[in-house]
């Protein structure tokens, strides 16, 4: 089953071309040398291999990468820091003696809802 015209290639190879079938640059040996091809060639298997995958999936591999989980890390960080932020804003508006001291944020929470409470009863009267 060898080919008449090239004697010595195995059985169902081609002859070496200085372009691969996808379009790539290649050396004599048959290996890409055009890192761009190579990128592109890895980037539309990529794409054809998520094409498959459910939605989930592909969102679970998208969040699996450094960039994302470095970039929703920074938006979880501001999200924390203005979280506090407000905490601290409403710390501020409610009477406690002492009047420096440390309060959790449930304790906050549970403080602001008496002092409510507490403000419209005396709207009400």
């Amino acid at each position: 089953m060898l080919n008449s015209d090239h004697p010595e290639l195995p059985p169902h190879s081609e002859p070496e071309s200085t372009f691969s079938d996808r379009g790539g640059a290649q050396d004599s040996a048959g290996l890409g040398i055009c890192p761009q091809s190579r990128v592109s060639e890895a980037g539309e298997a990529g794409k054809k291999e998520l094409q498959h995958l459910s939605r989930e999936e592909r969102r679970r591999r998208r969040r699996a990468t450094a960039k994302y989980r470095t970039a929703h890390a920074t938006r979880e960080r501001i999200r924390v820091e203005a979280f506090n932020l407000a905490f601290a804003e409403l710390r501020k508006l409610l009477p406690t003696l002492p009047p420096d001291k440390k309060l959790s944020k449930i304790e906050i929470l549970r403080l602001a809802i008496c002092y409510i409470s507490y403000l419209n009863h005396v709207l009400d009267v």
